[in-house]
């Protein structure tokens, strides 16, 4: 059986948002499956002594132009959120369980959900409140979801997550490893399309 594709995420990123909706069917193209892992890029940026591009103001307006066209070029709905970025801790935890508890497919349905509320309908990830609601209204038990990312033990198994993805040398998102080779950024989808297709080139 072959290899699983890597692909590490955080959901405070407008890239990773756009590869999350074309990743499943780009694998399933070639008899893969995708095995997600959600992360804090401010933990690989920490690492890796990297700054957000929209931390930096030369190039944050280029940055924001570009998640839009990246968007309309997948012909993916799109709109930069009022707030944004933001703290994603509490929606990865809330990942973490359910991939830990319920398994990928569940998992995998609510990082769907998560994108596609913070990244078209502007939903704040980052408040209780409204990731509450979320939960909610994507079919998981709300109070549940709440206990999972207040408890200890989810907030490490975030932590334990964001260690290896620096061990694996992950630096941004959306990150993939693909048979052992990376690839970082939506951009990078037609290099991963062709390794997939022809193996290594």
């Amino acid at each position: 059986m072959k290899a699983p594709i890597d692909f590490y995420f955080d959901f405070s990123s407008p890239y990773a948002y756009i590869a999350n909706e074309w990743i499943d069917a780009l694998a399933a193209r070639h008899g893969r499956t995708v095995r997600r892992h959600a992360i804090l890029l401010g933990v690989t940026f920490q690492a890796a002594e990297l700054k957000s591009p929209v931390a930096h103001p030369i190039k944050r307006e280029y940055s924001l132009r570009d998640f839009a066209r990246s968007a309309r070029y997948e012909g993916v709905p799109f709109a930069v959120p009022e707030h944004f970025p933001i703290p994603s801790q509490n929606a990865a935890r809330v990942f973490w369980w359910l991939q830990d508890t319920q398994g990928a497919g569940v998992a995998s349905q609510w990082a769907r959900s998560a994108f596609r509320a913070y990244f078209v309908r502007g939903v704040d990830l980052s408040e209780p409140g409204a990731l509450k609601v979320l939960a909610a209204a994507s079919g998981l038990d709300a109070g549940a979801a709440e206990a999972a990312w207040n408890d200890p033990a989810w907030k490490q198994r975030l932590k334990l997550a964001n260690e290896q993805a620096v061990a694996a040398g992950v630096f941004g998102a959306p990150y993939f490893i693909v048979d052992g080779e990376p690839f970082w950024g939506n951009d990078r989808k037609p290099q991963i399309e062709r390794v997939l297709a022809t193996g290594p080139f």
